[in-house]
């Protein structure tokens, strides 16, 4: 169970060496690590080897294995390059001696330009909304919110109601206050951004994950616009442009109640449908 204080645990990652880290895993009742779990370690990691007045403006990540929530992950760091203006991580995640995770990461010295954005779609205030319920509702869909109520307590999570077939909203925050540190909010958007995102794939096909379809991410990006806190409320709208060839693509918009965009997220993901068969 991700709570806070374990949340907070995992994202403070042991050094061992120049480069080199070690990241622990929560007590958990999941078969593998969870994919948000691996990016906040990640980028955390990455973070640590750049220069205080850079900001991760960006990262691609591919999950190559599962990884075993009973053992620890050992991220190394290649320092690409470093530039007057921009620095490039990349992170390898390792277990039992096998890659499970890759990943780039670009960052940016702060610099003024250009400056728009899309709106925030219309959604309900997140106090208006009630908590996801502790306790299993009728139909399968209620399960599945009660099974990520209850693995992720480090976070407050909002559903939005009726937001069609082709889409879905939440409003999320830490359920405890951060510390002022923009990177330590920064990782927690990385993490945060793999809940909820991929089953926005089935939502067109009323279909629910591990149950119907063996779901897994295959690899996931994130664009951070702008700064944000993870203990404030951010709505997350996520919807999926296409699925083929075993394969789902699910985008995500994260927006500050004000309406500011702050990041947005893509995942491709694979969708193994019970009872067909599999090459």
């Amino acid at each position: 169970m991700a709570t806070f204080e374990s949340l907070m645990d995992l994202l403070d990652l042991e050094q061992i060496e120049d480069d080199l880290f070690r990241g622990a895993s929560p007590d958990t009742d999941m078969q593998r690590v969870f994919g948000g779990q691996v990016l906040g370690q990640a980028l955390t990691a990455a973070t640590a080897t750049v220069e205080a007045d850079r900001s991760v403006h960006s990262l691609h990540a591919y999950f190559l294995l599962p990884g075993d929530p009973a053992a620890p992950i050992v991220y190394e760091v290649d320092r690409s390059r470093t530039g007057r203006s921009f620095s490039t991580r990349r992170v390898v995640a390792r277990q039992h001696g096998r890659s499970i995770f890759v990943m780039s990461a670009s960052y940016q010295i702060p610099e003024a330009g250009l400056d728009h954005a899309d709106a925030r779609p219309d959604a309900p205030d997140p106090e208006t909304l009630p908590p996801i319920p502790r306790e299993p509702g009728d139909d399968g869909e209620d399960v599945l919110w009660n099974i990520l109520y209850r693995r992720w307590t480090a976070f407050d999570i909002r559903r939005v109601p009726d937001t069609g077939p082709e889409r879905r909203q939440v409003w999320l925050r830490t359920s405890a206050p951060l510390p002022d540190d923009p990177h330590l909010h920064t990782a927690v958007l990385a993490y945060v951004s793999d809940l909820t995102l991929l089953s926005t794939t089935l939502i067109r096909h009323k279909l629910l994950p591990h149950k119907e379809v063996q779901i897994a991410s295959l690899d996931h990006a994130i664009w951070f616009h702008r700064p944000a806190r993870a203990d404030e409320w951010l709505l997350y709208d996520q919807s999926s442009p296409s699925a083929s060839g075993a394969r789902g693509l699910a985008t995500g918009r994260l927006f500050t109640r004000e309406g500011t965009l702050v990041a947005t997220v893509v995942q491709e993901g694979l969708l193994r449908v019970a009872g067909r068969p599999v090459p």
